[in-house]
Formats: C-alpha cells, structure tokens, sequence
C-alpha cells in the first residue's frame, strides 16, 4: 500500500485551484470571506475530477480480486475452505466448493489479497494458515496491485468531506454570499432578509424537486421513510437538478467547444468575429456608462437633501463609498448656506429608497466594469490578430509587433523569426488538429450518452476502451483517460456557462480583473455540475450496477458515499439513463445554429456569414479597432515627447529659479485635464501657480472664526453648518463587497 500518488494528487490539486484563484481573482482587494470559500469551492470540485480515476483503477482491482477468487474441487481443499469460512463466518450456511473457497476473498470485497494471509494466521489451524497464502499467492498472480492502492477507508472517508462539504457550499453558503453582498439594505438583518428573498425562486426549484420525490416515497406503502432515505432524496433532488442544467450545457459546448477551435484557426474569420463582437459590446458600453451617469446623478440629487445632520445621512455616506472618486467630491464640495435643524426632513427620501438606490449603484458598477473589461480584451485580441495579418505579408519572415514583450530571456529561443512561423504558419494547423482530436472525443461523448444503458453488446466506447485496459491491469492508462474525459467534459460544460447570453452577468477575466461575485458564481456552479457528471461518467464506463444492472460488479467508493437512487424508481431507472440522450438533439440545434437564426429573427444581433446586419457590425467594429489604435498611438507620442523633454530639459526647467524641482512641485501647479493639450500643460509649467494655498488658509480662518462664535448663533455662521467642525470626513470606499456595514 502507498499513499503517495493520492497525497501528490492532493498537493497538486491544491496549488492548481490556488494558481486559478490568483490569476483570476484578486487576492488584496477581495474579500477574506470571498477567497476561502471560493478556493474550497473550486479545490473540492477539482478534488473529484483528479481523485475519482484512481478509485476507478481501485475499483478494477478490487473486482479483479472478486472475480479470481480461487476454486477447487478436491476434498482437502473443500474441507480446507470450508473451516477457514465457518472460522471467519461461524453463522453462514455449508455451502458448496467453490462458494466455500470463494466466500474468503468475497467475505469483503473491498479487502486485498493480502489480508488473507493475516485473516488465516488468527486462526489455530496450520491448514488454515497454508490454504491462506495459497489464495493470497494466486491472488495476487492474477491481479497486480495498482501503484496508488491505499486503504479501503481512506476514499470513503475522503468523499463524505469532500461530497458534503461542497454540497452546504453550493446550496447554503455561496448562494447567500452572493446575494448578501449584492443587498442594498444598510443592516446585517435586513441584508440577511433580502437574501432569503432573492434566493426564494432558486431554492424554491430545488424544494419543488425534493417535495415531489417525498411525496413519491410516502405515497408507496412499500417504502418507510427513515434518516438514510431522506438523505437520498435529498441527494437525488441535488443531482436532479444538476443533471439537468449539465444536459442542456453540454448540448452546446460539445459542438461550440471544437468549432471555436476549428475557426481560431481561420484568421480572417476570427478577426471578423471579433469585430462583430467588438461593435455589440460597444453598444452595450454605452448603455451601461449611461446607466450609471443616471444612477450617480440621481444620487448627487439625494446626497444635496440628506444633509450632514440627517438621520439618514449615514446610510447615504455608504451608498457615496460605492460612488466613483468625482462623485464623492462633488458632493462633498457643496456649500451648506441654509439652517438646518437635528431632524432635517426629506420627504421625498426615505430608507426604502437609499436601499434602492444603493443596490441600482452597485449593479450598475458592476456592469461598467465588466463591460470595460471585455472591450479591453477583444480591442486587445483584434490588434494581436491584425499584427499577425500584417506579419503575413511581411517578406523579411521576422515578427514584429508594437506590444512590449515580457518573454525575458526566453526571447533567446522564441526568436521573432521562430514567432513569425509559430503564428504565420504552425499555429493554424495547430488549431485544426486540436479541433478534429476534440471533434472525435465530443462524438465519442454524444454516442455514448446515447447508448450507455446497453449493456449486452457493449457499445458505450468510454467503457470499452477502460475495459481493455482493465483486462491488461493498466491503472495508469485508465486513470488518465477517466481525468481526461472528465476534464472535457467539464471544460464543454462551465464554456457553456459562460457563453449563454443570459448568464452574461458573469464573466471570467485573467491578470485579477475578475471581480467576487463573479468568483463566487463560479465555485457554485464547479460544486453544482461536478457531482452528477462524475455519476454520469460512472454510468459511461459501466461501473455503475443499477445502469449495468449487474449483481456482481464491485462499486467505487464514490458512488457507496453518494448512494443509489433506488427509492425513486422513476428517476434511477428513468430520467438518469434517459435524459441524457436530449444530447443529441441540442448538439444538431447548435450545429446548425439555430438559436442563433431564431435570436436574429427576433431581433438580437447575432453572428450570421450571409447576413447584412452582420457585415454592417463588422464593419463598424474594424472603424471601432482603428479607433482605439490610433488613441494608443497618441498617448505612445505624449509619452515619449514628455519624457524626451524631460530628458533634455530636467523636471524643474522653469522660468523661477526657486522653484523646488522635487515632488512638492506639485503643490505649486494645477492637475492637468485629461483635455488638456501638450503645449498648454507645457505653458502652465512656465508660471505655476498655486490654486489651493490661498484658498486652504480662507478655510481655515473661517472655520476659526466659526469655532469662536457664541453657540447661539444660527444659519450659515452656526455650528450646524457644514464648515463646522462636526463635519465628517469623505467617504472611502470599502475594501470587500462585505465592508460597507
């Protein structure tokens, strides 16, 4: 026995869901809260997918050990097996020959070989104790030991913690972080409130399903409802559910998934792609820049009624720290003439509204930022694809781009001749062959989920390939090709999750610009889909008993822990075998892409080669690319001359010699506008002025002079005025999407 394969395994799995985390999240500004549950949630999941192959090769083995249990006819050996089982089992039957030989290994069909010798050395009999290593040493003849054997506790042990821990994850935790944080409400009790009641309608879908499989089993008489019942009705609503949203994903990413590849490699297809994509998400840049002016707008209008002495001015200092810098100061810098008392009123503004407003704000944020993040990618990846159509018709053969390289000293290899026929040349059959290896593997997947339930010939390939190499004991082939089917099939299905327009909410943005709520949806649906997949996969290869319907197949260790639908027939024998075939139906709709000929008849842009609109969008993307081309250019060129006349010229070269020429020259000039010219920043430096000196001495001898007035004074001169020294400080914004309690 070693458990070294499953502690590697473990310690890669660990630093593979730590390397995801930190290149899509970001680990300083995100949450404490955010980051453990997601890494859990995205560790656990991909637990499952490396560690349930090696308890399918354990698996093998142990059915191996079932299946070559010695058997002998002759008297001596039959008397032999006879005392060893009544030793072992004092209260089972005499049984004929080869059940009495056989029933020592089959006394526990998860034990080795090797256990047969220490069970036959407890006894007193020497005949025991020979027929033991006998049986053990024919064992393990027939069967060799996996290199990744452990214990037969230990997976048991590992997938209760790991299967329910990611199970309270995806349905308890995750779910109400998720909306706690996107609450408006300003107390933990009514964020809490607001939570349960946007969850409603998704754990309403899971109670629907859990409610009819109870009804179900109380209705038979057959049947007692216990703690290990419920316990399965509550795994089979779980897996219910997941199977059918994993149906309908992978219906569209086993076909997206190998085309994307197949027209990455089509470059002038891809760049018109990205065009067209470039010109829709334009649209809906726009759109969500104008939200949010309106949001912040209508906020400005309600920081100007709440003054500083309003009860619900705390409550409106919290939506302004979700507000952008320009917003905060804008607010904070207006001045505060009127008289007001301790209860100020505002009518037309109450809680309810704040918690409104503040909710608008933060979703209205959100969808700025994934917007500005998606256009910096496809701007990015149109350049990169017109460099490389450029390039092309470079005959030097030498790559050239105007992207700053960061290889290091890798460009000792990667050469910009080798990078000229890596992306000119290799790169597009690279592509092809990638997409024709996928093609195979997503009809493999189709074809089988169509046929697994045949048992009698087989014709599910996934479960006659692994049997070829059950039959030649290569553990290492089959866990490999079980964490490679898994992993497919996983990939079809979370790109599909991020491609559906309708979950378009989310997004997955390397270099830590994915944001937390988008991470925590992710580790809901990793804990979510996994679990059915992996029973799925298990159907696939016929190592499960009640798809196979065999009595003498040996189950993983995964499936003892997960437990067999047999309580509700209807959905073990029904939907779970059948459902799966609705496969093949959505794969032809997304070949021929249908909802995306039905979504353009209802008017929704979508990507269509022979359609007008579509050669219009592409084109106003390509003018949208040379667009922000030429603005990288210009800030290139202003950066360059600045630095060129700051070379030549030094920091300080201004007509007033006494001058400091270090950082507190910035005290003595005015921030440049973003529109402001070369030359006009250039003549300001000529004369610096200093706007805020003067300005900061007038304040504080006013708010002096007010400090030193009799208290009775009222109006603009009281103490309740807003230069007053119970003025708060500005707002900061919160660090998490949890701070702002």
């Amino acid at each position: 026995m070693s458990a070294g394969p499953l502690i590697v395994e473990i310690i890669c799995t660990c630093m593979l869901a730590a390397f995801l985390l930190h290149r899509y999240g970001d680990l300083r500004k995100q949450h404490v809260l955010v980051t453990l549950a997601t890494f859990i949630a995205w560790y656990f999941s991909l637990m499952i997918i490396f560690i349930l192959p090696l308890d399918v090769s354990l698996t093998f083995y142990r059915q191996c050990l079932y299946d070559n249990a010695p058997s002998t006819t002759s008297t001596t050996s039959t008397t032999t097996a006879a005392t060893v089982t009544n030793m072992t089992h004092p209260a089972m039957p005499s049984q004929g020959p080869t059940t009495q030989a056989r029933h020592i290994v089959r006394r526990d069909v998860n034990g080795s070989a090797a256990e047969l010798s220490a069970l036959a050395a407890e006894q007193s009999s020497p005949l025991a104790v020979a027929v033991g290593e006998d049986v053990a040493e024919a064992m393990h003849r027939a069967c060799e030991q996996p290199i990744s054997y452990v214990a037969d506790n230990v997976l048991p042990a590992l997938w209760r913690v790991i299967y329910w821990t990611s199970q309270v994850l995806t349905w308890l935790i995750l779910p109400m972080m998720q909306s706690y944080s996107n609450a408006g409400d300003f107390t933990v009790l009514g964020k809490i409130k607001s939570a349960l009641i946007e969850n409603a309608i998704f754990y309403g879908t899971y109670l629907l399903i859990f409610g009819i499989c109870l009804i179900y089993v109380a209705a038979r008489p057959d049947l007692d409802i216990d703690g290990e019942k419920l316990k399965i009705i509550g795994v089979t609503a779980s897996n219910t559910w997941g199977l059918f949203v994993l149906v309908l994903m992978l219906g569209y990413g086993l076909v997206e998934v190998p085309r994307s590849m197949w027209n990455n490699s089509k470059r002038g297809h891809k760049l018109s792609i990205t065009y067209f994509k470039i010109a829709k998400l334009s649209t809906e840049k726009t759109e969500a820049e104008e939200a949010l002016e309106d949001v912040l707008e209508e906020i400005r209008r309600c920081a100007d009624k709440i003054r500083y002495n309003s009860p619900l001015r705390p409550h409106m200092d919290t939506v302004l720290a979700k507000c952008p810098e320009s917003t905060r100061r804008a607010t904070t810098n207006l001045d505060d003439y009127e008289d007001y008392g301790p209860s100020a009123a505002t009518p037309d503004v109450s809680i309810p509204t704040l918690v409104k407003l503040h909710k608008k704000v933060m979703r209205a944020l959100q969808l700025q930022r994934r917007t500005q993040i998606q256009w910096k990618q496809l701007t990015t990846q149109a350049a990169s694809l017109e460099e490389v159509e450029e390039n092309m018709r470079d005959p030097t053969q030498r790559y050239k781009t105007s992207q700053p390289s960061s290889l290091g000293f890798l460009r000792v290899i990667y050469t910009p001749t080798v990078e000229w026929y890596w992306k000119c040349v290799v790169q597009a059959y690279y592509y092809k062959g990638i997409s024709v290896v996928l093609m195979v593997l997503s009809f493999m997947v189709v074809w089988s989920e169509c046929l697994f339930f045949i048992k009698s010939p087989v014709l599910s390939l996934f479960a006659v390939f692994i049997n070829l190499a059950r039959d030649n004991h290569d553990y290492a082939y089959i866990e490999l090709a079980s964490i490679l089917t898994i992993a497919y099939l996983c990939f079809c299905a979370y790109f599909s999750v991020f491609k559906i327009r309708i979950l378009n909410y989310y997004y997955i943005a390397p270099h830590h610009q994915t944001n937390e709520h988008s991470l925590i949806f992710t580790g809901m649906m990793l804990c979510r889909l996994t679990p059915p997949m992996c029973l799925n996969f298990l159907g696939l290869i016929h190592l499960d008993s009640h798809v196979t319907s065999s009595f003498n197949i040996v189950e993983t260790s995964y499936t003892k822990i997960m437990g067999h639908m047999d309580v509700i027939a209807i959905i073990s024998d029904g939907f779970n075998i059948y459902f799966p075939i609705l496969i093949v139906l959505l794969c032809i709709c997304t070949y021929f892409s249908l909802g995306s000929r039905l979504l353009s008849l209802l008017g929704f842009q979508q990507f269509i080669g022979d359609d007008d609109m579509t050669g219009e969008l592409t084109d106003e993307g390509r003018e949208l690319v040379k667009r922000e081309r030429r603005k990288v250019e210009r800030k290139v060129e202003g950066d360059t001359r600045r630095k060129m006349w700051t070379e030549r010229f030094g920091n300080g070269a201004t007509a007033i010699k006494d001058i400091p020429v270090s950082g507190e020259r910035e005290k003595f000039s005015v921030a440049r506008s973003p529109d402001e010219s070369d030359r006009t920043e250039l003549l300001r430096q000529v004369e610096p002025v200093d706007y805020t000196e003067d300005r900061a001495d007038m304040l504080a001898d006013y708010t002096r002079s007010l400090n030193t007035r009799p208290s009775g004074l009222q109006g603009y001169q009281g103490q309740g005025s807003r230069f007053g020294s119970s003025r708060p400080a500005p707002s900061k914004p919160p660090r998490g999407i949890f701070d702002d309690i």
